[in-house]
């Protein structure tokens, strides 16, 4: 049921429709995303660039069902998200997308492949499968001879291996990475890089990462540029 295999690179993965977020009430809304429209095709390697205040985590949590738009379109792998309905958004979450973030979100408590196994939990997977589908993800990341560590035991690149092999182990169309390398240092920042895309090209999984980084996002092969809740400037492969 977990066995790690590569996906197929076809289709879309992710279309964001017109999408536009407010805060505050209606007479002194604030506008966050204004019309946001953009398509990533499956097995893409893209950024997206803008500086603080841009509206880019805004639209990342929208992508990531953690927050809701006020208007528009979002469709993961094909289908509408309906949002308001929490079974579907628990289902898409948990079964489309993989997520990695800057402070890495590990559980102090539980090692390097419990950490990893979390997600295969809440899918009802046996103790015996956990465990074998979490070493089998930190062996992908080089990480196997550290996985009874736990996070305190472990250095900032190796943390966010851990972070990474989490978001990968219910091979998940899409890998959501907000500023994956914020709390690296420029030489771990890099390689853990080298390992977004070597995982993206092996496993054929979508990543889309945030970053206020152009040199980062110069090193994928896609780039939405967004300034003031607006997408501005694309480069590199369309979708």
């Amino acid at each position: 049921m977990f066995k790690l295999r590569r996906r197929a690179q076809d289709g879309r993965v992710l279309e964001v429709l017109d999408l536009t977020k407010t805060y505050g009430p209606p007479d002194q809304a604030t506008p966050v995303l204004r019309g946001v429209s953009f398509k990533v095709e499956a097995g893409a390697f893209c950024a997206v660039v803008g500086p603080s205040g841009s509206g880019k985590s805004t639209l990342m949590n929208i992508i990531g069902l953690l927050d809701r738009p006020t208007s528009g379109v979002l469709r993961l792998d094909g289908r509408d998200v309906a949002f308001g309905d929490r079974g579907q958004e628990a289902r898409f979450r948990g079964a489309t997308i993989g997520f990695v973030f800057q402070s890495f979100n590990l559980l102090p408590r539980l090692s390097a492949w419990e950490n990893v196994a979390l997600p295969l939990v809440y899918a009802g997977a046996s103790v015996r499968e956990r465990e074998r589908s979490a070493l089998a993800m930190l062996d992908r990341v080089g990480l196997s001879h550290r996985a009874q560590a736990r996070p305190a035991e472990l250095s900032g690149g190796q943390r966010q291996r851990v972070a990474l092999a989490r978001a990968l182990i219910r091979q998940p169309r899409l890998i959501l990475a907000d500023e994956p390398t914020g709390s690296l240092d420029s030489v771990t920042a890099g390689e853990v890089m080298a390992l977004l895309r070597d995982l993206n090209q092996r496993l054929g999984v979508t990543v889309l990462m945030v970053t206020h980084d152009k040199d980062l996002a110069a090193r994928c092969e896609r780039r939405i540029e967004v300034l003031d809740g607006r997408v501005v400037a694309e480069a590199g492969a369309a979708a």
